[in-house]
């Protein structure tokens, strides 16, 4: 089973999330602030990440940012504050999903599960397919089997959400999916967001991605209708 990290700094939920996901047969560690926590995640490398946003030393806003900076393990963020500001913000610097507080241990577990079962599906699927190891649209060369990105040489640095909206978009080039279609398709059926998630996705893409994000050159937008990977 997969190694969780629990960000939490409320030692009684902290113990409750470790037990619950321990039952569940998963391996788990417990940090109680934001400096630890980035110093577990480059110690440990977890498979998935629990990360509260009110914590002491660095709030989950930054933990997150940080750990973006060179891990692309998926983060669900808990938050006791339920603004689409701050569910924006989680997703544009890297988050993967958000739960708030108050939460039923049953929708947690669902959504821990979706994440670790859609990592390993693309994983897997990336290793097993033989016909196309690579996409190359002009600078810019997807390596699918080791989730690597170059443009002009340079390494682009993705997460695995990002880098699978980027692989799916570039394999079918000048077709144009919806935000549902790319929800379905991308993050899987039994993620429990919304179009807004594939927005910030993108954006957070072009940002790393394009020379001038404001004037994309790869991955474009039909306006009304959805995203597609130029020609």
């Amino acid at each position: 089973m997969a190694d969780i990290l629990v960000v939490e700094d409320e030692e009684s939920i902290a113990e409750i999330l470790k037990f619950t996901l321990e039952r569940e047969g998963y391996t788990v560690q417990v940090a109680y602030d934001g400096m630890e926590a980035v110093e577990a995640v480059r110690r440990s490398e977890p498979q998935l990440i629990l990360l509260d946003v009110m914590l002491p030393e660095k709030d989950g806003f930054e933990v997150c940012k940080e750990v973006r900076a060179f891990s692309k393990v998926p983060i669900i963020m808990l938050t006791a504050r339920d603004s689409e500001v701050d569910k924006v913000l989680g997703l544009e610097l890297g988050a993967d999903d958000y739960v708030t507080k108050p939460f039923s241990m049953r929708e947690l577990l669902a959504r821990v599960k979706a994440h670790l079962r859609r990592m390993a599906l693309d994983e897997g699927a990336s290793v097993q397919d033989g016909k196309r190891e690579r996409i190359v649209a002009g600078d810019v060369v997807i390596d699918l089997r080791h989730y690597e990105v170059t443009r002009a040489g340079e390494p682009v640095l993705l997460t695995h959400r990002e880098f699978e909206l980027l692989a799916f978009l570039a394999a079918r080039p000048g077709v144009v999916y919806t935000r549902e279609e790319l929800l379905e398709q991308v993050w899987g059926t039994s993620y429990l967001g919304d179009g807004r998630t594939v927005d910030v996705t993108v954006r957070r893409l072009r940002e790393k991605l394009e020379p001038d994000p404001s004037n994309p050159r790869y991955v474009m937008t039909k306006r009304g209708v959805g995203y597609f990977f130029r020609r």
